[in-house]
């Protein structure tokens, strides 16, 4: 690494430390009704809409009523995308003439884009058309990341509340859209259209290429859906080549800023967390936490593509990478994706060496917690708090507490099922394709990397995460009806419980400190904390994890390659 490299790096998490309080004390303003500078912008579109669907944003929801409101608009979502993608042929908006989506494919894009994973087994540019890619994936982008930053808000206001309500969600997916989502990813989209991120309606170009062959060239609404795609962590790509495409990534501007838009809104969510529970070291002790664990990624990292010789045996292994922006820019990017429920990437995770894959893989498996996905970060943290909590608890001999609430069986319970739900998946049907024909079917490597392609699959479908370790064709009735099942299960399965701990906790009563309460915001609590995440990710899929890339790892040195 050079000096460049090396600054790149501490700007990148110096900007994101800066940003946080300033993004994460607005977003705590829209979210606890105080006045904020948007609300003279969309104050009115907020107030006809709530008119339009007769919202009555005062008017609270216990968590069941929550948690249906949240699963029939999520389900309304997944009919509308799924319904576009079958007849796209017959819709405007498709210059190319692309026809209709099949449709095991079309259910797995459905329920990709509402579980805010956006796992693609399709290429973009050719598969959907531009009113698909807008009205279909696009507005997905905002409604699955307003979803999980609800859901977070209804689990801190189960947690610091004194009733059994726990807002409004109607109320709650307007504002979070409108004065958080739309504002940043306006912004974002003129920036991005600035730095020649394409956007506009044109149908495909043909050009006469140096050597005088001819090639087709995609345009089509880019920068406005690459905003939201990075801002919401969502991840999915306009192009088959996502962000090393320079028509969605071409600057390294661009490649910047873009990064910093993917962990931008899960690290000031810590902020808003620690403003809504009136105790600021809260938030940042969840910050550190989070922070903590994505240096230690990155550190590893990027030790293992530079101490990663070529065959010949001079030089960086460059396959992979995407060489404008050089091995640090492609592997901050990597671990920033996958330690978000983002997806995007501007490199190949498949060609990168076996400890970067286990890492960017490892990420997700920990259960997208290290910032993690807009709001799913913080619930999914704070599921790992309450077992820690509880544990800390049995440690001390005192009942566990965490805000002044007690921790009791039924959290404990929910807590592992969110925690455990996803692994479960990962590791089932996992371990089916690994010995089924269909699974086995798509797979362009063999031995370890091989498992460490299905592995991968598997766990970004479970973490809601998105990317791909490449090299699998996924574009099957199996892996289409596999992977969306596990998506749906990743997200669901921890978000009901999630909510099932929201109003537990609302209607519990408020223990005053004491001398001998356990404190949750300090270094103790910290390394507490961090150690339990590595533990239960480590113990559940440390099995597999050394069939797959661990094992490659120490072949790679005995010069064995798949």
């Amino acid at each position: 690494m050079n000096a460049l490299d090396i600054s790149q790096v501490l700007m990148y998490l110096l900007l994101l430390i800066l940003l946080t309080p300033v993004l994460g004390g607005y977003m705590h303003k829209v979210f606890s009704g105080e006045r904020h500078f948007m609300l003279p912008v969309f104050g009115w579109l907020e107030k006809l809409t709530f008119r339009v669907t007769g919202t009555k944003p005062e008017q609270g929801m216990g968590w069941k009523s929550y948690t249906w409101s949240l699963l029939l608009f999520n389900l309304g979502g997944f009919v509308v995308l799924f319904l576009l993608q079958l007849t796209q042929n017959l819709l405007p908006l498709n210059p190319a003439r692309l026809p209709a989506v099949s449709w095991h494919l079309a259910l797995n894009t459905a329920v990709s884009f509402i579980t805010n994973t956006n796992w693609q087994s399709y290429a973009g540019e050719t598969t959907l058309s531009y009113l698909v890619q807008m009205t279909g994936l696009t507005v997905q982008n905002f409604l699955s990341a307003a979803t999980g930053i609800a859901v977070m808000l209804a689990l801190v206001r189960g947690i610091v509340g004194r009733s059994s309500l726990l807002g409004n969600f109607w109320a709650d997916i307007t504002r979070i859209i409108l004065y958080v989502l739309l504002p940043l990813s306006v912004i974002f989209a003129v920036v991005l259209n600035a730095e020649g991120v394409i956007q506009n309606f044109s149908g495909p170009v043909t050009v006469s290429t140096l050597e005088g062959g001819k090639q087709v060239i995609t345009m089509g609404p880019v920068a406005s859906q690459e905003a939201i795609k990075q801002l919401g962590t969502n991840g999915g790509g306009y192009f088959n080549a996502n962000s090393a495409h320079p028509f969605e990534n071409p600057t390294p501007l661009t490649n910047f800023l873009e990064m910093l838009a993917i962990l931008l809104i899960p690290a000031a969510l810590t902020y808003t967390y620690g403003r809504m529970t009136g105790s600021l070291k809260q938030g940042y002790t969840l910050f550190t936490c989070m922070m903590v664990l994505f240096v230690a990624g990155l550190l590893v990292s990027l030790y293992a593509e530079y101490h990663m010789v070529s065959p010949a045996g001079k030089g960086l292994v460059m396959e992979g990478k995407e060489l404008r922006f050089g091995t640090t820019g492609t592997v901050l990017w990597t671990v920033a994706t996958t330690v978000a429920s983002n997806g995007s990437v501007n490199g190949m995770i498949d060609s990168m060496s076996p400890l970067t894959g286990i890492t960017a893989m490892f990420n997700i498996m920990l259960g997208e917690v290290i910032f993690g996905g807009v709001g799913s970060g913080m619930y999914g943290m704070l599921l790992f708090v309450f077992l820690t909590v509880f544990i800390a608890g049995l440690m001390v001999g005192r009942t566990p507490e965490y805000l002044g609430k007690k921790i009791e069986a039924f959290e404990v319970r929910m807590a592992l099922a969110g925690i455990l739900i996803p692994g479960f998946m990962i590791l089932l049907f996992a371990a089916i394709a690994s010995v089924s024909k269909p699974g086995l079917a798509g797979l362009n490597n063999a031995g370890p990397h091989g498992l460490s392609e299905i592995l991968y699959a598997f766990s970004s479908a479970a973490g809601n995460n998105g990317s791909a370790f490449a090299g699998l064709n996924a574009n099957t009735v199996f892996y289409n009806l596999a992977l969306g099942f596990t998506m749906l299960f990743g997200r669901f399965g921890v978000i009901i419980p999630v909510m099932a701990i929201a109003g537990s906790m609302a209607v519990k009563k408020v223990t005053p400190l004491s001398v001998g309460t356990f404190r949750t915001d300090n270094l103790l609590f910290i390394i507490l904390l961090t150690g339990v995440i590595l533990i239960v990710g480590g113990l559940t899929f440390f099995p597999a994890l050394s069939l797959g890339p661990l094992a490659e790892h120490i072949l790679m040195h005995s010069a064995v390659t798949f």
